[in-house]
């Protein structure tokens, strides 16, 4: 055990002058030369003493250092401590997704060389703030950054940014907000029947994850930030002129465009390990905005069975591959309410690690229903990664919800709220059952027949 607490700490195959990827007769070479080299009895009798002394603490360094590496099972341990050190040296990729309600994968996130798709909501408010919250993590975590866009130049989006919460004081304002935004029904003491009392009780605000930051939607993040980070800007109007000869491809001139600039910054700044960073190992997190919109040449929004019907698809088959072998991980929103051919909605899905929907209550009738009363809208999840698999996972949490006050974004799982009042209206009891059959089996022992729900 006291090698196991020691190992992290010092590099030993260093210590033994050895490559990681050396063999065992190689590493017991170097062991026995440097053991002849710095044992006390082999030293000269005219060093001073304090020679002495530095060469009876590199004996015994040299003499751990073989214990660990000298031994197939504790090498083991210690390989693969040395592999997560170098994942965590990278920065903690997942930070900027995390979110308890989510957790399905233990720890949750969003891990290094993933897409995570985001189906945007109808009005597309909701979903830039996921986008921008994704960059603003990168920043806040030195990370750098990528963001594409054809609508908005990368500028401006960063200059929207949330900003973080970082000092205590801004962390103790958060958790005000959090109070004073609670429900007011988790405050109203009811009569409940005796079978449910014995019950534990459900938190339903919003809970802190173990990593990452808080952001606060309503202030900026703060340019000194921005100017210290480091960002690549596409914007697709400035990449490609109106006189531009289009030749016939497979692939629309933006998504080529794009694929270009992503590869070029991968290997200009040796994220895809071919060529070396000097300073210490960095993440590129890539940011784009409403792809398969018009705004990109694409015309899937615009006809069931358009010219470029595979552009996008393959534009996505590619970017996964530059992913899969870099140190990157990227966030696309896109307008699948606006594609006219559902089966290019499943191949994109397909082609994506994890996909999540917005529905926002805005301009529909959930909007005025009593039931969704504290929320904003829904978040559906569609697909979740798992890892090291060929196939993805689906969650089995259906029933999310996400509302903004304010400050905050928060998202949580959703609650029927209980029918407190006696005179409630035998049509209005039926309007909720209605809304309930709609959101299906994610909400868990809701009737799925057309009985009154009853409290």
């Amino acid at each position: 055990m006291m090698a196991a607490e020691q190992m992290p700490k010092k590099d030993w195959y260093s210590i033994l002058g050895a490559d990681p990827s050396a063999n065992m007769s190689d590493l017991k070479e170097k062991y026995q030369k440097l053991v002849l080299m710095y044992h006390p009895d082999k030293q000269s009798t005219d060093v001073s003493a304090g020679t002495v002394e530095e060469c009876v603490q590199k004996f015994i360094e040299i003499d751990q250092a073989w214990k660990i590496l000298g031994n197939e099972e504790t090498k083991r341990e210690y390989d693969l401590q040395r592999c997560e050190d170098d994942l965590r040296n990278i920065g903690p990729v997942d930070a900027q997704v995390y979110l308890e309600e989510m957790s399905w994968n233990e720890g949750g996130g969003l891990a290094i060389g993933t897409v995570l798709l985001i189906e945007e909501d109808k009005y597309n408010i909701y979903s830039p703030l996921l986008f921008k919250c994704f960059l603003a993590e990168g920043i806040v975590n030195g990370h750098t950054l990528l963001v594409a866009s054809a609508k908005e130049d990368p500028a401006n989006i960063l200059q929207e940014l949330p900003a973080p919460l970082l000092d205590d004081n801004s962390k103790k304002e958060f958790d005000e907000d959090v109070y004073n935004h609670k429900t007011p029904e988790s405050n109203i003491k009811m009569k409940i029947a005796w079978r449910y009392q014995l019950l534990p009780k459900m938190e339903i605000g919003p809970v802190s994850s173990r990593f990452g930051h808080y952001y606060d939607a309503s202030k900026r993040i703060p340019q000194e930030l921005i100017e210290a980070s480091n960002w690549h800007g596409f914007f697709l109007p400035e990449k490609i002129s109106s006189t531009l000869k289009v030749e016939p491809c497979s692939l629309t001139p933006g998504y080529i465009k794009l694929l270009q600039f992503i590869q070029n910054i991968i290997s200009e700044e040796g994220f895809d390990g071919s060529n070396p960073q000097k300073k210490q190992r960095n993440v590129l997190r890539i940011g784009i905005q409403n792809l398969g919109s018009p705004l990109w040449g694409d015309d899937i929004c615009c006809a069931e069975n358009g010219s470029n019907s595979h552009s996008l698809t393959k534009f996505l088959y590619v970017l996964r591959g530059l992913l899969r072998t870099s140190l990157s991980a990227c966030i696309i929103t896109m307008p699948t309410h606006l594609i006219q051919n559902k089966a290019i909605i499943a191949r994109v899905t397909n082609l994506s690690d994890i996909v999540i929907g917005l529905e926002s209550f805005i301009g529909s009738e959930r909007e005025t229903n009593p039931l969704y009363k504290d929320y904003h809208g829904l978040i559906h999840i569609r697909q979740i990664p798992r890892l090291n698999n060929l196939i993805c996972d689906e969650s089995d949490v259906k029933d999310l919800a996400f509302k903004l006050k304010r400050k905050l974004f928060t998202i949580e799982r959703l609650h029927l709220p209980p029918d407190l009042s006696d005179t409630v209206s035998r049509s209005s009891k039926q309007d909720l059952a209605e809304s309930t059959k709609r959101l299906g089996p994610g909400c868990g022992m809701m009737a799925g027949g057309k009985k009154h729900l009853d409290f």
